[in-house]
């Protein structure tokens, strides 16, 4: 009763600033569980509140956007989205894929084992950066929810810093402050016992919890039919069989020095060029797609693609000194990659120009740079001059050439309808030749990241480089592209509410909470001590980040175990990993926003999922903890 009163009595006592940034807060709170609002408007609306009540200065509230892990998520969002583009986050799944099937248990549990152990040696937010592309293209491959694998990735990340002295910046902060007071640093592994048991507890807790909450959750995502392959379209027009590849037979072709419209290619030998594949001698890349236009000058060393039946190739072939390129042993098939250049089915509408005229009116090579494979007409297909045939409504055509040009076509929509969406077909290409360089540079990059302090780069200037290195190296196809894979809704959260941090600490809130509570058991004996300490920590990380809770605890920590005259490394030890253990909100951690998105969740799932875990692991770390540092 002697602390309610004391409670109620300071509350009434309370600064106008304090009074005002509690109901800032609680508004804000209310406003993420009910889920009405987009969460980075919700932030930016508490951040706004903030400023304009004085609370924080212009350069408080901003400060977020400048904070070096904002930074650092933005440019690994890069990396991940690059890794992802490049089709090396399939190679991984894939790879993965074989040790756990398609079974949900085993993906469950695979995630977690690979995302704590990586986590353990680079940053969560890092890892999760890194493997979020991965297990999204894995739960593409099994038929699976994301939802069912985004929130253990999430936590597992958090579950993994606990496992090394480098996992997570609040072992640091406290291993730090206890070099500060003249006593023993943690060790590298010293975390390594109470994290393996923290997160073996987690897996098996986390698992029922998000069967029961999130199994129905993002299904209709995953069962709704995807839009026609692009090599289906090949197949659908039978056209997979009529493309070849061709080079040179000996060291020169009688293609050299000419154009395709010199040659007269498709008038007198009846086969189509789609494409060139010559290599770049620019750094970096090794093989550029071209589209061939008209007056395109063929060079030594020119791959061909060609479209045309086997006998028309194989005479084309023998009229300029070419040999067809075997794609496996003993199989002439050659396979179209869209890179650069794709393939588009164009619907010709009723009010379309073109009614009653010559295909070939329309100029589709000249206005678009696109060549017509074929003509679809009431189920039938034409493949021989069909540039003379009369344009009908309801003709499909079937369109190749470069990405840009059918986006081009695409605007025009009274003319002919572009079926499906070819900006989003183009950007889910695979760049699969680009793989090879995209894991270079992620290894590379998770080293400097591991041994940052012996390399002497900090890990914020390592993520910019490595996203510099994937843009630059065409491991995304644009800078526009690059952009899109940036979670701005992830990213305006986490900065925008690190202003509500600043004005807790400012305020004096957070440390009239954390010294009044454990002030308040200190009667009850060491380990209420203990769990109080923890339960703060806990409930500031649930709203701050987990490195102001850590700098803001552990004064606190130290000072009650040197009042009671115990183990200082068991209080210090519980300060960093309740700070690190936190799930309940998006906000709590950077993973945890990170993943919102992709995983479909609402503020409430965080909730639902997140607290059980964060308080059951709550009760087996204060009790493990007492095992290996004895009070």
């Amino acid at each position: 009763m002697h602390f309610l009163f004391q409670l109620s009595g300071q509350i009434g006592g309370m600064s106008t600033a304090a009074a005002l940034t509690l109901i800032i807060f609680a508004i804000t709170i209310i406003a993420f569980m009910t889920s009405k609002v987009r969460s980075d408007i919700i932030a930016l609306c508490c951040t706004a509140a903030l400023l304009t009540s004085g609370i924080v200065t212009p350069k408080e509230a901003l400060a977020g956007f400048s904070n070096s892990a904002i930074v650092m998520m933005i440019a690994l969002c890069v990396v991940g989205g690059a890794v992802f583009q490049t089709g090396l986050a399939r190679i991984i799944s894939s790879r993965l894929l074989k040790l756990a099937g398609t079974s949900e248990v085993r993906l469950y549990f695979l995630v977690m084992l690979v995302t704590a152990v990586v986590a353990a040696f680079v940053s969560n937010t890092g890892t999760v950066a890194l493997l979020l592309p991965i297990i999204l293209a894995m739960c593409k491959t099994a038929g699976i929810s994301p939802a069912k694998l985004m929130m253990p990735l999430a936590f597992a990340s958090s579950l993994g810093g606990v496992l090394t002295l480098i996992g997570t910046p609040p072992n640091l902060i406290v291993s730090n402050y206890l070099a500060e007071e003249g006593k023993p640093q943690f060790a590298f592994f010293d975390f390594l016992p109470i994290g393996l048991i923290c997160l073996v507890v987690g897996m098996l807790v986390l698992y029922p919890l998000c069967r029961f909450f999130l199994d129905k959750k993002g299904r209709d995502g995953v069962e709704k039919g995807e839009e026609r392959s692009l090599a289906g379209l090949l197949t659908e027009y039978h056209l997979q069989d009529l493309v070849f590849k061709m080079r040179a037979a000996g060291d020169h072709s009688l293609l050299e020095g000419r154009t395709v419209l010199d040659l007269d290619i498709h008038r007198k030998y009846g086969v189509t060029i789609l494409e060139i594949r010559r290599e770049n001698k620019r750094f970096f890349n090794n093989v550029q797609q071209i589209t061939v236009m008209p007056d395109t000058v063929f060079e030594c060393g020119d791959v061909i693609y060609v479209l045309g039946t086997p006998e028309k190739v194989q005479h084309f072939a023998e009229c300029h000194n070419l040999v067809a390129i075997q794609e496996t042993a003993g199989e002439e098939k050659a396979k179209l990659d869209f890179y650069e250049i794709g393939l588009a089915e164009v619907l010709i509408t009723p009010e379309s120009a073109l009614i009653n005229r010559p295909l070939r009116s329309a100029n589709f090579s000249e206005r678009y740079g696109l060549k017509i494979l074929a003509v679809k007409r009431n189920g039938k297909y034409i493949f021989d001059d069909f540039l003379d045939e009369i344009v009908r409504p309801g003709d499909m055509l079937l369109m190749h050439g470069a990405w840009k040009g059918i986006k081009s076509l695409a605007k025009k929509t009274r003319e002919w309808l572009v079926i499906g969406s070819p900006e989003k077909a183009a950007e889910s290409v695979p760049l699969n030749y680009k793989a090879p360089l995209a894991a270079l540079i992620m290894v590379v990059m998770v080293f400097a990241m591991v041994f940052e302090k012996q390399i002497g780069i900090p890990s914020v200037a390592t993520v910019i480089i490595a996203g510099l290195l994937m843009v630059l190296t065409g491991c995304t196809r644009s800078v526009d592209g690059a952009y899109k894979m940036i979670a701005w809704e992830g990213i305006v959260l986490i900065a925008a509410m690190m202003p509500m941090s600043t004005a807790l600490q400012n305020t004096g809130i957070s440390q009239w909470v954390a010294e009044n509570l454990v002030i308040f058991l200190q009667d009850w004996g060491p380990i209420a001590v203990l769990a109080g300490v923890y339960l703060v920590t806990s409930l500031l990380s649930t709203f701050i980040s987990n490195s102001a809770t850590a700098l803001l605890v552990a004064p606190i920590a130290w000072a009650s175990a040197e009042q009671l005259g115990v183990n200082p490394q068991a209080f210090m030890m519980t300060a960093a990993v309740a700070a690190s253990l936190c799930f309940a909100t998006p906000i709590c951690t950077p993973p945890n926003a990170m993943v919102m998105n992709a995983g479909h969740y609402t503020f409430s799932d965080y909730v639902k999922v997140g607290l059980p875990l964060q308080l059951i692991l709550g009760v087996v770390a204060i009790f493990v903890i007492q095992l290996f540092f004895p009070l």
